[in-house]
C-alpha cells in the first residue's frame, strides 16, 4: 500500500467507522452465537496471497462484526462505559502513525515527558500531594 492508496482507503475507514457508530443501534447488542463459531466461516490455513481490501471488509461485516459484542450501543450496560470518541479515535490513528514506544527517556523524550506530565494533571485532579 503506497500513500495514495492509503489516503483513500483511510478515507474509507473513516466513513466505515462514522457509519457503524451512527448506526450500531441496529446492530444486536451480544452475538447470539457458539464458541467456535468463526473457525467455519474462514480458511484452515492462512492465505498464500493477499486479499484485497475489498474482500477484508466484506469478512469484516460477515465473519467478525457477528461475533462482536456492541460496547458503544446505546442498549449496552453491562461491565463499564467503553465509549470512545471521535477525537479519541483520530488520537489512537495519529498515535499509531508515529509508532512511540515510550519504554524509557532514551527511545522518546516526548512520548515520556507527556506521559509524566498528564500524570501530574491527574495527581493535581485527585489532590494527590
Amino acid at each position: 500500500m503506497d500513500a495514495t492508496e492509503f489516503r483513500r482507503r483511510g478515507k474509507e475507514m473513516v466513513d466505515y467507522v462514522a457509519d457503524y457508530l451512527e448506526n450500531i443501534e441496529k446492530r444486536p447488542v451480544y452475538p447470539d452465537l457458539e464458541p467456535g463459531y468463526l473457525r467455519s466461516l474462514i480458511p484452515s490455513e492462512a492465505p498464500l496471497e493477499p486479499e484485497t481490501y475489498e474482500d477484508i471488509m466484506r469478512d469484516v461485516e460477515r465473519v467478525i462484526m457477528p461475533g462482536v459484542t456492541h460496547w458503544h450501543s446505546p442498549y449496552f450496560f453491562a461491565y463499564f462505559p467503553a465509549a470512545s470518541s471521535f477525537p479519541a479515535m483520530l488520537a489512537d490513528m495519529l498515535s499509531g502513525a508515529i509508532g512511540c514506544i515510550g519504554f524509557s527517556w532514551a527511545s522518546s523524550p516526548a512520548c515520556t515527558e507527556l506521559e509524566t506530565v498528564m500524570l501530574d494533571w491527574l495527581g493535581k485532579m485527585l489532590h494527590l500531594p
